[in-house]
């Protein structure tokens, strides 16, 4: 799947484009990032409620490629900005994160491997 065909899936609004054509394999639906940062392994896309530049700090150490912000909050400019400084694609959905999470993986995008 390609970031555009999340835009298309989620009805997303692209506040930021940094690679449309991107391919993306799996994801993670998470408002923590202490979570993220312990237990996510190559995920490529992190759907989030949280709206902090933690998130957009946790998406680059974890070479994460697409941040998706959901339930359809304002994104602070600022944490754009910073995305848009990382090379991060920030998409906005009006979704809640367990719907966006179930959209995503019944197209296909898959969430990696179990933890153990």
């Amino acid at each position: 799947m390609k970031v555009k065909d999340i835009v298309d899936i989620l009805k997303c609004q692209v506040l930021n484009e940094a690679n449309m054509e991107e391919e993306v394999k799996t994801a993670c639906g998470s408002d923590m990032m202490s979570d993220v940062l312990a237990f996510v392994k190559d995920q490529s896309v992190l759907l989030t409620g949280l709206m902090n530049p933690q998130v957009v700090r946790t998406a680059e150490m974890m070479d994460m490629h697409c941040i998706v912000f959901v339930r359809g909050k304002n994104i602070d400019p600022n944490v754009v900005e910073l995305a848009r400084q990382k090379e991060i694609t920030v998409l906005a959905s009006p979704y809640r994160m367990f719907t966006a999470c179930g959209l995503l993986y019944s197209n296909g995008l898959r969430g990696g491997c179990e933890i153990q």
